[in-house]
């Protein structure tokens, strides 16, 4: 139950701080800035994988957990309550954002700039790169190396810096399900659920074909 606390803890940090900078940039009209918001997500990334990793693994993402599971390194009885402690964290967050900001439109959700296949390949494509860094910083199931939480803070706050503008550079569903249920924009919901499992189990079997460590 510990780690389950933790894993709801740490994804309810990611949304709050994450979404939250994006809801803060327009209600301080900018201040935040686009550069501040990728190192928001990307420093709360790195402080939750030191802070919970040792216990809960700071997966803090569904498609991480799904990930680890179809590889073989995180245990099956533990997936569903893992993405279930997740996405109630995630919306836990976006409960108290939206109770501080209620005009906000968007409550930081992730939109596509453009049509739904370019969103769904970049998103797969980031998340695809996201795991590949995880697998190889990783402790079996746990982010636990010792640059662990800089190298994957780093790829986080780098993919949201320059994909940020055109998908809002997700790769994670809760941190897309928690906004969109309250903004209403739940139309893209699939494509944020979705692509991130995809790019990250990708990435899994890209790791057991190419990598010892993987197998």
């Amino acid at each position: 139950m510990k780690r389950y606390f933790l894993e709801l803890f740490g994804t309810f940090a990611l949304v709050f701080c994450g979404a939250g900078a994006i809801v803060m940039n327009d209600a301080s009209g900018g201040a935040v800035t686009h550069v501040g918001i990728a190192l928001t997500f990307g420093l709360i990334v790195m402080a939750m994988i030191y802070s919970i990793g040792a216990q809960s693994g700071a997966h803090i993402n569904p498609a991480v957990t799904i990930a680890f599971w179809a590889s073989g390194t995180f245990d099956k009885k533990d997936v569903f309550p893992y993405v279930a402690a997740q996405i109630t964290g995630a919306v836990l967050a976006s409960t108290v954002l939206y109770c501080l900001f209620p005009e906000h439109a968007t409550q930081g959700a992730t939109l596509p700039l453009n049509s739904y296949s370019q969103a769904f390949v970049i998103e797969a494509l980031l998340s695809f790169i996201l795991m590949f860094v995880i697998v190889n910083v990783s402790e079996g199931s746990k982010e636990t190396g010792k640059m662990a939480g800089i190298a994957i803070g780093g790829v986080v706050a780098l993919e949201a810096l320059f994909a940020g503008p055109i998908t809002g550079a997700s790769m994670n569903p809760a941190r897309s399900i928690g906004p969109a249920l309250f903004s209403g924009e739940l139309q893209y919901l699939s494509l944020y659920s979705a692509a991130p499992i995809v790019g990250m189990l990708l990435a899994t079997l890209f790791c057991k074909l190419t990598q010892a460590k993987a197998a």
